[in-house]
């Protein structure tokens, strides 16, 4: 019933509006296919408080905050985990953290170019977003970072259900916003930039505060700008046909980097000059920011060009973050307030690791100047999009379409509960819970160490009253903590990788990885 209604005020929306659009401006394309275009914009390391939709104060994000005003904000929506690959592989394949093949960061090769061997690749014929909106009919291109499957392997985006790809294939790439090349499909697409390795560190008899110290670190060819200028021409390609468009970003992911005038607007902030470990920067505050503002103009671009085609009214449009942000080259969490109100950060799975910003846009859809606190995280766009596809689903998810929320019609299904695990490479495991309970919003977390490896303490906050995950409140509740353990036991399946189970304890001790993805 609820897609009859979507089809129905399509039709009546796209016929009613046809001779205006017609009348003023000539570049609206006439289509059958009334299903919505679907366009999941995802930015990297981006935190709950960055933008000013989510209360940043300090860094400008106009597009994205009349976004939010346009359409609606999702407070409680959540990442797949709280890194880069196992999130994403669960945003592609509907599965939580417990149940996806993808648990963590799984590097292969090295940061050179002649050993980018990328990530764990996802099996063959793995079930993704892709393959369903695909054999639904849709066109489909991921253009942005990819990270689960490097060169040649049988994870790469045109072998897990995109038509199209134009995007770093390794994450390890990625941490350079100049690099060499980017890849087209399955070719290597050179970039007019000579090799800059993403880490390094200023020499030690150098002026920190010389801008010619950090010539030497700077390069011409932006690849965020190829990225959005390949989104904004694929949309125009494809504007007489339904398409799932995958735009993610590596912003604001370190290295911090990005053209030097960019960095104008944000010279009134103090700075201390960070030396390396990723790229050395003279202004690294001015430069997160400015990359941000960076992402969000060029965001206001993409918009732009859908309501020029005439687009807007049947295109979807998701913002959201992979993981909660990051400190990695030079980032000030504290100076931006990242986080929000939130604990914790990158690799936490506390709220501020895996809470992320997110707003859905579907002019005349989506109700203007809303918000939803509907409990829901990256598994279940693959059951959203899927409803919005009218695609049948050949196997099953974790997720729950969130269509009704969206359109403010029929019944939202809820959730039991959401789960998420992490396994940090430097050693230990992780796990979270959200259920909600007596009208309250509960959220255990557990962390096995090596001084706690077995039947770790459980930690347990009332998220209706302490948002910021302050006070403890396990012993209080007792009946609550062993509910939390009947879950956190009972949501996940082992994996066939050995150091994503909690049973797992490298004999040499925690590893400690200098430059982690």
């Amino acid at each position: 019933m609820l897609l009859r209604y979507v089809a129905l005020i399509f039709c009546c929306c796209s016929l009613g509006c046809e001779q205006k659009s017609e009348e003023t401006n000539s570049a609206v394309q006439k289509r059958d296919d009334f299903r919505p275009n679907i366009i999941l914009i995802l930015a990297d390391d981006l935190g709950y408080g960055d933008i000013g939709a989510f209360g940043q104060k300090k860094i400008k994000t106009p597009e994205l905050d009349l976004l939010a005003r346009e359409g609606m904000r999702l407070t409680q929506h959540y990442a797949g985990s709280t890194v880069c690959a196992p999130s994403r592989a669960s945003l592609m394949t509907g599965k939580h953290s417990g149940n996806v093949q993808i648990r963590g960061n799984y590097e292969l090769g090295t940061f050179l170019d002649e050993e980018e061997w990328g990530q764990m690749p996802l099996r063959p014929n793995t079930m993704t977003i892709a393959t369903v909106m695909r054999d639904a009919g849709y066109k489909t291109a991921l253009i942005g970072k990819w990270g689960l499957g490097g060169p040649q392997s049988y994870g790469t985006p045109n072998k897990q259900g995109f038509d199209y790809f134009f995007g770093y294939l390794d994450q390890k790439q990625a941490h350079n916003h100049y690099p060499t090349h980017l890849w087209k499909n399955e070719l290597w697409f050179p970039l007019n930039n000579t090799f800059l390795h993403p880490h390094q560190v200023l020499p030690e008899n150098v002026d920190i505060h010389n801008p010619r110290s950090y010539t030497l670190y700077k390069r011409e060819d932006f690849a965020q700008k190829r990225l959005t200028n390949e989104a904004l021409r694929y949309i125009e390609q494809h504007r007489e046909q339904a398409f799932f468009l995958f735009l993610s970003y590596a912003i604001p992911h370190a290295a911090l980097q990005v053209p030097d005038e960019e960095l104008e607007q944000y010279s009134h902030f103090e700075e201390t000059p960070y030396i390396g470990g990723y790229l050395p920067h003279q202004k690294p505050r001015a430069a997160r920011a400015a990359m941000i503002s960076y992402m969000d103009r060029d965001i206001g671009k993409i918009k732009a060009q859908l309501q020029h085609l005439g687009l807007d009214k049947n295109t979807l449009v998701i913002f959201s973050s992979d993981n909660g942000p990051g400190s990695e080259g030079g980032a000030d969490m504290s100076f931006f307030d990242s986080n929000g109100p939130l604990r914790g950060y990158k690799r936490d799975l506390y709220e501020g690791g895996i809470r992320v910003p997110t707003i859905a846009w579907w002019p005349g859809y989506i109700a203007a100047n809303s918000e939803s606190e509907h409990l829901s995280a990256f598994w279940d766009l693959l059951p959203t999009f899927a409803e919005l596809a009218q695609a049948d689903l050949p196997k099953k998810t974790d997720g729950i379409s969130m269509v009704p929320s969206f359109l403010s019609k029929g019944t939202q299904k809820e959730h039991d509960h959401l789960y998420w695990e992490f396994h940090n490479n430097q050693g230990g495991h992780k796990q979270a819970i959200r259920f909600n309970e007596n009208a309250r919003k509960w959220k255990a977390v557990r962390h096995y160490t090596w001084e706690r490896k077995l039947n770790p303490t459980i930690e347990l906050y009332d998220l209706s009253q302490d948002i910021a995950e302050a006070t403890d409140l396990a012993e209080r509740y007792p009946a609550l903590v062993a509910k939390a353990e009947r879950l956190m036991n009972s949501s996940r399946t082992r994996s066939e990788i050995d150091k994503w189970n909690f049973d797992y304890w490298p004999e040499t001790g925690p590893q400690k990885y200098d430059f982690p993805p």
